[in-house]
């Protein structure tokens, strides 16, 4: 049976994660943290197998200090991490076997495979990402509009526009337009636009729940244990 501690355990994703692991085979859930006990994780709190993330960027120092403390297997979801975050997180690779993605669906990591395909067939087409989230999340765009960005212009060769206002000009066609919508309660919609001449083509992939994000979370841990310390992405793990 493999220990696990949660943390940002009260936010919407770390409840369900909570759930999860008290109803998954082989897992026990040893530990919920948030804001108000964060802290505990430098030094108080006690070694797991595993920690699962899905708390905010403020969060990374403990979860570091967690982690090189006590080697614990870290599944991170956490999204809106600049370019030092990403860094700091790689490198606890050292202490333990490390997994972040912004997005834990297994459909989403197949659309950003059919992405980066389409991407490379369909050169010269003109490529938007729209992402639609409900109207309480945090950032935009979404870590998952960045991922798929990633996939279409791998080399970060086009200029990205997160949307257009005013007296914009030619559309260059060098160019990636982010477009970020927020309302209700949407779990998740991501889009991917290639434009033609006299034809467009769409990959769409809409989340009905946050729990296709959690079942891929626990698959992932599930898999990440036992590993080799390191950096690893959810694609390593899955496919």
């Amino acid at each position: 049976m493999a220990s696990v501690i949660v943390i940002g355990a009260e936010g919407r994703m770390g409840k369900l994660i909570c759930a999860a692991v008290e109803e998954a085979e082989g897992l026990e859930l040893a530990g919920r943290y948030d804001v108000a006990n964060a802290d505990e994780l430098d030094s108080m709190a006690p070694a797991a197998d595993l920690a699962i993330d899905f708390s905010r960027p403020a969060s990374l120092p403990h979860t570091a200090a967690y982690v090189r403390r006590t080697h614990a297997a870290l599944v991170s979801g956490t999204t809106g991490f600049t370019e030092e975050d990403m860094e700091a997180l790689a490198a606890l690779g050292e202490a333990a076997p490390v997994v972040h993605s912004s997005n834990y669906s297994l459909g989403v990591a197949v659309l950003k495979r059919l992405a980066a395909q389409a991407a490379e067939a369909l050169a010269g087409y003109d490529i938007e990402i729209v992402e639609t989230h409900h109207n309480q999340k945090a950032d935009a765009p979404s870590g998952t509009a960045k991922l798929l960005l990633a996939a279409v212009d791998p080399e970060g060769a086009c200029e990205v526009v997160d949307g257009r206002s005013g007296i914009t000009g030619v559309r260059p066609k060098n160019q990636i337009g982010m477009h970020a919508l927020r309302g209700g309660t949407v779990a998740g919609t991501h889009e991917v636009h290639f434009f033609g001449t006299d034809e467009e083509v769409v990959l769409t992939h809409r989340a009905a729940s946050r729990q296709i994000f959690v079942a891929g979370a626990i698959a992932a841990a599930k898999r990440l244990l036992g590993r080799e310390p390191g950096l690893y992405t959810f694609d390593d793990l899955m496919f």
